[in-house]
């Protein structure tokens, strides 16, 4: 276990972003986080759970514990001898999660390809719901084992109790910083079957001369346009893409789709469309403008960076100042996707 006092988090937010915390603890494995939790039981100060920091913005000192996983191990195994279609693959939570799609990839268990170079840890990801290129996280996890912080007892949750949606979890709403999650199960398929409806995977591949990718190519092609369209935080500091993709009703994507033919679109349901953020706000003209210290990247206008000595509330300043052009412009309201503190 590692506990650390007035602890620097500039190396736990991939803003890069130096903000104190009055503890910090990481814990490596059940029993630890059974000792975490009955010492936050007790304690009276604010508690904040992290992960690998890619989805947080820090504005100021944070006045308490800070908690992150360091739970590290990752293996299969069969369901048993008649299900010869899928494997589990069980991650410690914090495991890096790009490290655990590798894994999974080279020893044979598919279906995370798509979700290849998202950035955080395995506890973070059924937290956040990360998504890429059609799939959501979602879509893999099977059980999820964690610490009550109330109660002091491990639990165990399955697919239905996170009450999943788009980048949302129970995680991060009634559930938020009430368990300690130790293990991730995840439920792959023994057979390769490519996705490549979504983003430009498909167009990506043929350049290439590639009709039917293996699971590594798929994963390569994945990780090339990521980089393409992502700075590294350690050259900028960044959270990748910082708004969610709002989800409208058919009426209002008609009525926007009149207007601006041209506008990207997908499909969710038969009420509802879902609009890039990215194209709203290259439309209002932010893509690779700056703010102060604060900067819309240029390749992609969903990224927001640091561009050197940003404070959060530079970046918070810079996410005010877009919100307001595109409900101007568009009468939508963008949310971030990123965790504010």
């Amino acid at each position: 276990m590692n506990i650390q006092e007035n602890y620097d988090l500039a190396r736990h937010n991939t803003f890069g972003i130096s903000a104190r915390c009055k503890r910090f603890i990481e814990y490596t494995n059940e029993d630890e986080a059974l000792q975490v939790a009955a010492w936050l039981k007790e304690d009276t100060d604010p508690l904040l759970i992290i992960g690998g920091g890619s989805n947080l913005l820090l504005t100021r000192d944070f006045p308490g514990t800070v908690v992150r996983a360091a739970v590290r191990g990752i293996e299969a195994d069969v369901i048993d001898e008649v299900d010869t279609e899928h494997c589990v693959v069980q991650c410690g939570a914090g495991e890096r999660w790009d490290d655990v799609v590798a894994w999974c990839v080279e020893h044979g268990c598919y279906g995370a390809e798509n979700l290849s170079l998202i950035p955080g840890d395995v506890g973070a990801s059924v937290v956040q719901n990360i998504g890429a290129y059609g799939v959501e996280v979602k879509d893999l996890v099977l059980m999820i084992e964690a610490v009550e912080i109330e109660t002091g007892q491990m639990v165990v949750f399955g697919r239905a109790d996170c009450q999943y949606g788009y980048r949302q979890s129970r995680f991060k709403q009634d559930w938020r910083n009430k368990y300690l999650i130790t293990r991730v199960l995840y439920l792959m398929q023994r057979q390769f079957t490519p996705l490549l409806d979504y983003g430009n995977v498909r167009q990506a591949l043929e350049q290439r001369g590639i009709t039917e990718p293996s699971a590594a190519e798929m994963r390569q092609v994945v990780i090339d346009i990521r980089k393409e369209k992502l700075p590294d935080p350690e050259v900028w500091g960044n959270a990748g893409s910082f708004f969610m993709n709002p989800v409208v009703e058919r009426a209002v994507y008609e009525q926007l789709a009149a207007q601006y033919p041209q506008m990207p679109h997908y499909a969710v349901d038969k009420e509802h469309e879902k609009i890039p953020a990215g194209w709203m706000i290259e439309q209002c003209g932010w893509k690779g403008k700056t703010l102060g210290r604060a900067g819309v990247y240029d390749r992609q206008a969903l990224v927001l960076v640091n561009k050197g000595g940003a404070t959060g509330e530079d970046i918070v300043n810079l996410c005010q100042a877009i919100c307001k052009d595109v409900n101007d412009r568009f009468g939508i309201q963008l949310h971030p996707e990123v965790n504010i503190i």
